[in-house]
């Protein structure tokens, strides 16, 4: 089997994207043109699929974004717990004689200080 030279016309914005592409790669831009024939051939033989692959790729997005959400939750909740540990210890440690509701007040004041310190963008 041989080769059969065939003429091809390019729209202005068509050649400027394949000698982009051309430069990218180091290739000249017949060889790049022949690689983008090539992988034409291929999507119309094997299909692309395309609306499949995004329908796929927003399911598998929306299932990180829940667990993503989940483990934030577990993870507020987590710091909570550690931040009213450490004020119920320091009072007892202390011997203060404070009120439940005011150990519980700082330690939502110190929970919200370590989230607001986790959020800040260190340099």
């Amino acid at each position: 089997m041989s080769a059969r030279a065939q003429t091809v016309r390019l729209s202005p914005s068509q050649y400027r994207m394949l000698a982009d592409f051309a430069k990218r790669r180091g290739l000249s831009e017949y060889a790049m043109l022949a690689r983008v024939v090539e992988a034409g051939f291929l999507a119309m033989l094997h299909g692309t699929d395309k609306e499949t692959d995004l329908a796929e790729l927003a399911r598998e997005i929306g299932a990180i974004s829940e667990r993503l959400a989940e483990a934030e939750r577990v993870l507020d909740r987590t710091l909570f717990t550690a931040c009213a540990a450490y004020a119920y210890a320091r009072h007892a440690a202390l011997g203060t004689k404070k009120s439940d509701e005011t150990i519980a007040i700082e330690a939502r004041a110190a929970f919200e200080r370590q989230r607001s310190l986790a959020l800040e963008i260190e340099p």
